[in-house]
């Protein structure tokens, strides 16, 4: 496949278009921000790590029955997709206090709920992508109730299967991020990346951070935390 013109540039990733209008090829990058920007670094290797994990969770949660755009990994840090328009919605699930939800509500990280949550943020940088509910979103036109309905039912079941995947390499999966997107004839297939960028991943005994918290609170040994998951991952 032909690599075209770049049609976007994220905080993470370049997106370009190929010879196939349903096809993108996505490459990742070693650029790293956090607090909607505010903050810049690089974190040597990590495109690597991001696509090829990435890659790797999407082709598993297919064979469990979610749907990705994943079709293809192209290089160490390229990926065919298909095409998607991006639902504005960023999804949150969370199993344990951390982040933003431990500083919301006034909470001490590392609290172990009883079922996980689901939070919806709307994708808007310059607004700082504000929390909303689902009643926002219809009005905003973000999503449809069907369609916040199928995406709720696929995050679950994205939990579901990383957290249970996760345990078995000694790491609890704290809280996640999820993009949706909807390919030309509207089927809603998960999007973006999974990811140290997108993920908290503690060690399950340690407690140690292995995610880009790491990078967010300047403590140090970013890239060995990221080496450290896909070695548990992928046995790299």
């Amino acid at each position: 496949m032909i690599k075209m013109e770049q049609l976007y540039e994220g905080k993470a990733k370049k997106v370009f278009a190929t010879e196939n209008p349903e096809m993108y090829i996505v490459e990742y990058k070693d650029d790293a921000t956090a607090f909607n920007g505010l903050k810049k670094g690089t974190i040597a290797g990590k495109g690597v790590i991001n696509n090829k994990m990435s890659n790797f969770l999407m082709q598993k949660l297919e064979e469990a029955g979610v749907p990705t755009h994943y079709v293809e990994e192209i290089s160490d840090r390229e990926t065919i997709v298909k095409k998607v328009s991006i639902v504005p919605l960023e999804v949150i699930i969370r199993n344990i206090s951390a982040g933003s939800f431990a500083k919301r509500y006034g909470v001490e990280e590392g609290i172990v709920f009883e079922q996980p949550t689901i939070e919806f943020s709307y994708k808007n940088d310059d607004l700082g992508d504000p929390l909303i509910n689902d009643y926002h979103a219809i009005a905003l036109k973000a999503a449809t109730r069907e369609e916040i309905e199928l995406i709720t039912k696929y995050a679950f079941a994205v939990n579901d299967f990383l957290k249970a995947y996760m345990k078995k390499l000694g790491i609890d999966l704290v809280d996640f991020k999820l993009e949706f997107g909807k390919l030309s004839d509207g089927t809603i297939v998960l999007a973006d990346e999974i990811s140290p960028d997108t993920c908290r991943f503690w060690d399950e005994n340690t407690h140690e951070k292995l995610d880009k918290d790491r990078f967010r609170r300047d403590l140090g040994g970013v890239e060995d935390a990221y080496n450290e998951v896909m070695r548990r991952l992928m046995g790299e």
